[in-house]
């Protein structure tokens, strides 16, 4: 990624990288967050964000409501019951040098001089989750979701043996922490899933959140998932005044918490600690990708405060990824869904991060050119993240002296079309719409959980119905015949009809659902939603100029353009009909859009604090946000509103001296039953 010169930049050229950033940033934090298959390393994530952050703090102006710097993590569209998280579940900012370690420590000793403690902790490669108890019983277990909304999975966490159902004392508290996938129960459970020609999970933290968020709790309780717990969202029940008292704390209530934490004092304790177990990481029996550093001092932490991402007390300290060296035997060429044609380094099976690799991201043409990558080099391979190989460079002593620079394909390796470059887009391109590759991969994306959600409609399968040619795009699928599945290889009787009952399902779905299926250029999940609530139907849709698209508030003239391109073309046109013709729903059946004109609570910051009788804290937040009010965890001049429950202690205090207006629950009702 180029290099940025802030100091040479106009407002308007930041804005403009700014604006290219955002979407491709979003699009990987759908696929880490709520799909659990990350498609670029993490160190390529890092790279994008930290030049995003610095886009926008050197011109305040560009950043915008949905930049991914104003977000915690993926949007939350599940078959799981949606929970409100009263107190947000953050995620930290990273480093990921010395250099950068110790200006994080020295600048926050210089604005907070008390800080003298810190606590350091293994950075756990998992999953978020939170656990609510009331009188010391389990009640809800969640996924941390956007940070603000996240997904229930109460049953799933009630067969973990690490959470306990009941605690040591009768409290009410909320825990968070990461649950993960053990090394050893990681490679078991990829073994069983090769002997059952099942699809094998790229590392163990996409393996802990696939298992965590299944359907069926009996699949969760067969993986073997583990907990660690560093966290709670109010501590106005416990005794500890310190990071690492609180971990002592929970761990005498009956959580699990990983015993290698240590209180450091200096800088170079904490970099001591960092080595030791950076060197120790492989013989961990879990995956760790860094260590994160704590202001000891829970009322410090309290006080210095967090941003609308990331708790300013906290940094986590990310390792380098690990290497490997090997010698690439071939390129392969891979097509996507919008016809971007990938190269793949291919290779002799090596270790690397812990699991087996014989592939490796070269990424694009460009990419080959720039790093002079030939068959029969030496290159150093990593895994950016513990995720995806990349090869990142090849090894001058180690080529051979008849190795010849790589010549670029110019043909598809599927269709045999011409491939082609777009927009000056780095990308190579097959632009032929009938190209196979490209159709499966429209339909597996068709079919995806966050589009039209065809459960059992996998990646095999649909290479299958194209290879007997059942079907010849996504409107075919609404074809297909039972006796056409029962001849897929491994597909019975019952795997049929399920298939055909969750294909028909898919009909009724709302139209955002669609519009994001049909894989128009730029247009996500988010878009797909604001499209769809704005113009109603389909058609509405269909018939709109660009400039009527772009009217709405955060789709701008790239999505508007890409989306009147598509409409006008007679394939798109063609592929609407028979989806038409197909009894598809064309119509948005999701909720309106609250306006300003709609509730009292619209645009309002509203803290909540005490425990109310009538409903629980989270059903008070989703109600307000439903609204359109925001529920904050801390009051300031800007809060509008405290909403005040029995016991509600220090933040109704600060209320009061504030001038911040207060209601008791009975107020707070009376004001639900006008909305």
């Amino acid at each position: 990624m180029q290099e940025l010169d802030l100091n040479h930049l106009t407002e308007a050229e930041a804005a403009q990288r700014a604006a290219a950033l955002r979407p491709q940033l979003l699009q990987w934090g759908k696929e880490y967050y709520e799909n659990d298959q990350p498609s670029v390393p993490d160190a390529e994530y890092d790279q994008a964000y930290n030049q995003l952050v610095q886009l926008e703090t050197y011109f305040p102006a560009i950043v915008t409501p949905d930049s991914p710097t104003q977000r915690v993590g993926g949007q939350v569209d599940s078959e799981f019951t949606k929970v409100p998280h009263p107190i947000p579940m953050l995620s930290l900012g990273d480093v990921f040098s010395a250099d950068e370690l110790n200006e994080f420590v020295v600048r926050l000793q210089k604005d907070y001089p008390a800080v003298q403690e810190f606590n350091c902790e293994l950075k756990i490669d998992g999953l978020s989750i939170s656990l609510r108890y009331e009188q010391g019983r389990l009640v809800q277990g969640s996924t941390r979701g956007n940070g603000v909304i996240g997904e229930d999975i109460t049953a799933n966490v009630k067969t973990i043996a690490s959470i306990p159902q009941r605690l040591s004392r009768p409290i009410d508290i909320e825990v968070r922490g990461e649950c993960y996938m053990g090394k050893d129960a990681f490679l078991k459970l990829n073994e069983r899933r090769e002997l059952e020609g099942k699809a094998t999970f790229a590392n163990p933290r996409n393996a802990a959140a696939g298992s965590l968020r299944q359907l069926d709790p009996k699949v969760t309780a067969a993986r073997h998932l583990s907990t660690f717990m560093y966290n709670v969202a109010d501590y106005d029940d416990l005794e500890a005044t310190t990071q690492s008292g609180l971990l002592a704390e929970l761990k005498e209530l009956g959580f699990s918490v990983d015993p290698d934490y240590q209180v450091a004092h200096t800088l170079d304790e904490i970099n001591a600690y960092i080595e030791k177990y950076q060197a120790q990481r492989d013989q961990l029996s879990y995956g760790i990708d860094g260590i994160v550093i704590k202001t000891n001092s829970l009322a410090l932490q309290t006080e210095i405060g967090h941003t609308v991402k990331v708790p300013k007390w906290a940094i986590a300290y990310k390792f380098p990824p690990e290497e490997a060296h090997v010698k690439i035997d071939a390129i392969e060429w891979t097509i996507g869904r919008t016809g971007v044609v990938t190269p793949t380094a291919v290779f002799a099976p090596v270790k690397l991060a812990g699991t087996t690799v014989s592939r490796a991201t070269l990424h694009n043409p460009d990419y080959i050119e720039k790093k002079d990558i030939r068959i029969g080099d030496t290159v150093v391979v990593y895994k950016a993240g513990d995720i995806i190989p990349e090869v990142e460079h090849y090894l001058p002593q180690e080529r051979p002296t008849d190795a010849q620079p790589y010549v670029i394909p110019t043909t598809c390796p599927s269709c045999g079309a011409e491939l082609v470059h777009l927009d000056d887009e780095v990308a190579l391109r097959c632009i032929n719409p009938q190209c196979p590759a490209q159709l499966a991969e429209q339909v597996t994306h068709f079919a995806s959980r966050n589009a039209m959600d065809i459960e059992g409609l996998g990646p095999k399968i649909v290479q299958q119905l194209f290879a007997k040619h059942l079907i010849k795009d996504v409107a075919s699928l609404y074809h297909i015949q039972f006796d056409d599945l029962v001849t897929l290889d491994k597909f019975g009787e019952k795997s049929a009809q399920n298939l055909l009952q969750a294909i028909d399902q898919s009909r009724a779905n709302s139209l955002e659902r669609l519009l994001f299926g049909l894989g128009i250029r730029h247009v996500g999940g988010k878009a797909a939603l604001l499209l769809a609530q704005h113009f109603g139907s389909l058609d509405q849709l269909r018939s709109a100029t660009a400039e009527e698209i772009e009217a709405i508030d955060s789709i701008g003239g790239t999505i508007a353009d890409s989306l009147v391109t598509y409409f006008a073309e007679p394939n798109s046109q063609e592929l609407l009909q028979e989806l038409t013709d197909a009894g598809v729903n064309f119509e948005y059946r999701g909720q309106a859009p609250v306006t300003q004109s709609d509730s009292f609570f619209f645009g309002k910051k509203v803290v909540l604090t005490g425990k109310l009788q009538e409903m629980t804290r989270g059903e008070a937040q989703a109600f307000i946000e439903a609204q359109g009010g925001t529920v904050t965890s801390s009051v300031s001049k800007k809060t509008d509103l405290v909403i005040a429950g029995e016991a509600a202690g220090s933040k109704l205090t600060k209320a009061q001296s504030l001038g911040v207006p207060v209601w008791d629950e009975q107020r707070f009702s009376a004001a639900m039953a006008e909305q």
